[in-house]
């Protein structure tokens, strides 16, 4: 990855950090999300949690993303509330992002102890081992 590029998914992980700190509140808001689009726009959001379940921050990044044009994200990470660091995506949201971005890369951490964790960003279907893309297993209308 260039310097460029590890510039650029530093200020995302902060953006999510900055989101997490100042708009994560109590247990229903835990998780924060940045991506950014292609066109360098950086989009954040948080979870809602909720006991009937809700959505996963990433997955509220991806609307409001779309809400606001931007269709082509092409990085992202989630950050914990509480200064618990970048949290992988879960199952759900992998196969989403898969899904929407075959491209996108995901910062994750290495699994290191809190303050030693090495950053680095992944393809999303490094994430899938053995992908199921959706797209590839429909009827086809011929």
């Amino acid at each position: 990855m260039s310097a460029q590029g590890q510039q650029l998914d530093q200020e995302l992980v902060e953006a999510a950090a900055h989101v997490a700190r100042t708009r994560c509140r109590g247990d229903n808001h835990t998780i924060a999300a940045a991506a950014r689009a292609r066109d360098g726009r950086i989009v954040t959001g948080v979870n809602a949690y909720h006991f009937t379940g809700g959505p996963c921050a990433e997955l509220v990044v991806i609307g409001a993303a779309a809400a606001q044009g931007a269709y082509e994200l092409e990085t992202m990470v989630a950050v914990g509330d509480r200064e618990r660091g970048v949290v992988p995506p879960c199952g759900r949201c992998r196969q989403v992002m898969l899904d929407y971005f075959p491209g996108m890369r995901v910062i994750v951490g290495d699994g290191g102890t809190k303050g030693s964790e090495r950053l680095r960003a992944v393809g999303i279907a490094e994430l899938l081992p053995s992908t199921y893309v959706w797209a590839d297993h429909q009827l086809s209308e011929e």
